[in-house]
């Protein structure tokens, strides 16, 4: 089934990639729920629906697909779910799933057709690359603020927070911890930066275990969202366009910039293209209307995948590897929801990964300010306005006019012009 002899692999070898990748990401297990804690959804809840989405998705990546890409809540729009969509529009966090969930649904059917792949290339490189980076600088800076790090100020808006309190001391002593591990290269170092500050906060009295370590999984408020209907007329009553639109967007770059590079990385590309292209979409697809439903934020092919790649793995017996060490970390939600109750021991994990994403800023073009500047403003506009959508508009909204002032607009799909003129009466009207 997995094809482990064809693919010059073996079961012992998947198993450990497995592994490799599960201590990689599992950060996300306790991140995610804690993320969507601060938009009101119960702790368990999100605890649970981030491990079903995992194992729905990466189910269907393992046996659809056969490619050792882990399928999970992706980091950036879970904050951005928490912080913007909820928060800025004041709706209960149900209706924000309901977003969700017909996004899953948009992006299933637009995984069986070939438009996705004229989306994709609709899209401006510059502005590819900079909704990467823009997203990298809004989880850091959340991540900071959580962690105390940066704090509020009247005038200035924001400052540097309180370095003798105990909060932002264990942080920095966990991002001090966390990147040593990094620079030394060792696997699943953001996961074992985790355990190690919270032995620190346990042994300082700053983590406690009153509700113990092991529970049976239960959803609190079991299935939130399904039926498409009133998911439609949630998204229209409440005008959730662009959150639909910037959730799609990102989850076709995320998916397709990891899918791409972990097979790559895995030798699995046939004559330069994706196999099963349809299949691996339809993972991801799936992982975010069935997490919806259940409630967590969108979901993508992870980048933490190319950790188990890196050890080998090949096909998709690493990915039902890593689904069984979630199911087993089912059990023990007591335990994860107490680490999460300390920002101090999570914040590390966030203001790391976002370095990570910045780094897509190095393929910009620079050098060409109509190409440069509209990809500025997606950048600083996300972690300034607290808004993915925020930023991803004024980007598609500069870009054209820029480019249109060059006498170049014929370089210009007809797509980005559609996307624009949305954009502009998103913000313009629907925002008031």
């Amino acid at each position: 089934m997995f094809k482990i002899k064809e693919r010059n692999t073996t079961v012992r070898t998947e198993f450990l990639a497995g592994i490799t990748t599960f201590l990689t990401m599992a950060y996300i297990i306790v991140v995610n729920p804690m993320i969507l804690s601060d938009a009101g959804v119960p702790f368990n809840q999100g605890f649970t629906a981030t491990i079903i989405a995992t194992v729905i998705g990466t189910l269907c990546m393992a046996f659809f697909a056969n490619y050792p890409i882990i399928i999970g809540p992706s980091m950036g729009l879970n904050a951005y779910f928490a912080y913007s969509v909820i928060s800025s529009h004041n709706i209960p966090y149900a209706v924000g799933f309901s977003a969700v969930f017909i996004t899953g649904i948009i992006f299933l059917i637009l995984s069986l057709t070939s438009f996705r792949t004229k989306l994709i290339n609709a899209i401006p490189a510059n502005l590819k690359h900079a909704i990467a980076a823009g997203i990298g600088l809004f989880i850091t800076f959340i991540g900071l603020r959580l962690s105390g790090i940066v704090a509020d100020h009247p005038t200035n808006l924001v400052t540097l927070g309180d370095f003798s309190s105990p909060k932002v001391a264990l942080t920095l002593i966990g991002i001090v911890i966390t990147i040593s591990l990094m620079t030394l290269n060792v696997q699943g170092a953001l996961f074992i930066g985790m355990i190690v500050t919270g032995i620190i906060a346990f042994f300082t009295g700053k983590l406690k275990f009153d509700k113990g370590f092991v529970s049976a999984p239960h959803l609190p408020e079991g299935v939130l969202v399904y039926n498409p209907i009133q998911s439609v007329a949630d998204v229209i009553h409440f005008g959730l366009y662009s959150v639909v639109f910037s959730f799609l967007l990102v989850m076709l770059f995320d998916t397709t910039g990891a899918l791409l590079g972990i097979v790559r990385q895995a030798g699995l590309l046939k004559n330069g293209k994706l196999d099963r292209a349809g299949s691996a979409f339809f993972a991801d697809s799936i992982g975010t209307a069935i997490g919806a439903m259940f409630g967590t934020s969108p979901t993508a092919a992870s980048v933490e995948s190319s950790a188990g790649v890196g050890t080998g793995g090949k096909t998709g017996l690493t990915g039902l590897t890593v689904v069984i060490l979630f199911l087993i970390t089912a059990f023990f939600s007591p335990l994860v929801s107490a680490v999460s109750s300390v920002p101090a021991i999570t914040a590390p994990s966030l203001i790391i990964v976002g370095s990570f994403m910045i780094k897509s800023i190095s393929e910009i073009d620079w050098n060409d300010f109509d190409e440069a500047f509209p990809a500025f403003l997606v950048i600083v506009s996300m972690p300034l306005t607290s808004s993915i959508a925020n930023g991803i508009a004024l980007g598609f909204i500069s870009y054209p006019i820029m480019k249109f002032a060059k006498g170049r607009i014929r370089e210009v799909h007809p797509l980005v012009y559609v996307f624009a003129i949305l954009f502009l009466y998103q913000l313009i009207f629907l925002a008031q």
